[in-house]
């Protein structure tokens, strides 16, 4: 089970920290990622981490804007999040997958298991 948290309502120019914890099976070789959903919208990557070696990967809007960290001895995975913009409104999920190649870490279907998912409202 993965259960998402820390979204809330934020100000532009704001900075929001998710959380996602691991429970319930061994996650522990399964990789992670966050991608967001607004209505009406497909599913989005945001950003994911490889847990074995902490290797990182961006969607371009999100490069220097967003890091995505572990923390393997809590089986948790962050995403902090600053320069908040409006656009940045949605309910971002977390998911765990073992991948394999290099193009699917931005892929939602290569990821197995998912979250609840939190909302993140950003107000201008």
């Amino acid at each position: 089970q993965l259960q998402a948290s820390g979204g809330g309502l934020m100000q532009a120019g704001g900075s929001l920290r998710l959380s996602c914890a691991a429970s319930g099976r061994s996650f522990s070789l399964h990789d992670r990622g966050w991608f967001r959903q607004t209505p009406g919208k497909e599913r989005e990557f945001v950003a994911a981490i490889n847990w074995s070696t902490g290797s990182t990967y961006y969607a371009d809007s999100m490069k220097g804007r967003f890091t995505i960290s572990r923390d393997n001895a809590r089986n948790m995975v962050y995403l902090q999040m600053s320069s908040l913009e409006p656009e940045d409104t949605a309910v971002y999920y977390c998911a765990a997958g073992r991948i394999y190649y290099s193009s699917s870490w931005y892929v939602d279907s290569e990821y197995t298991y998912w979250g609840q998912g939190t909302q993140v409202t950003v107000s201008s």
